[in-house]
């Protein structure tokens, strides 16, 4: 069971995904928001929990270690909605929609490809 990670191990996880596998601890520190002034070791801390979580996989490459994500990018994504979904709008959909339309100005694109997705799912 895929379980929801935190915004900071999200954050690595994001960098993993966006990127060429395998990848190195140095790659994902120059890759990581410098604002955050992130230390490699806080780094290695979390890609251990990451390992342990089973969302990656590593192997020493000389000096180096190099991570593999194991849990695909879109199968959390799909348990993350889900989760939000379950959470906050008791799996309702149009309640979703709702709470969204009521704050922002959907545009005529972004209409056209909810009624599409509708369209699709019939």
């Amino acid at each position: 069971m895929i379980k929801r990670l935190p915004d900071s191990e999200f954050e690595i996880m994001e960098i993993i995904w966006d990127n060429p596998s395998p990848i190195t601890t140095l790659q994902i520190m120059d890759r990581m928001d410098q604002s955050r002034n992130l230390k490699l070791q806080t780094l290695l801390t979390m890609l251990v929990r990451l390992i342990e979580k089973g969302f990656l996989t590593s192997e020493r490459v000389g000096r180096e270690r190099n991570y593999s994500p194991v849990i695909l990018k879109q199968d959390y994504m799909r348990v993350e909605t889900e989760s939000f979904m379950s959470r906050h709008y008791i799996n309702s959909m149009g309640g979703l929609i709702k709470t969204f339309y009521e704050g922002h100005e959907l545009s005529p694109e972004d209409l056209q490809e909810l009624a599409d997705f509708l369209k699709e799912r019939g």
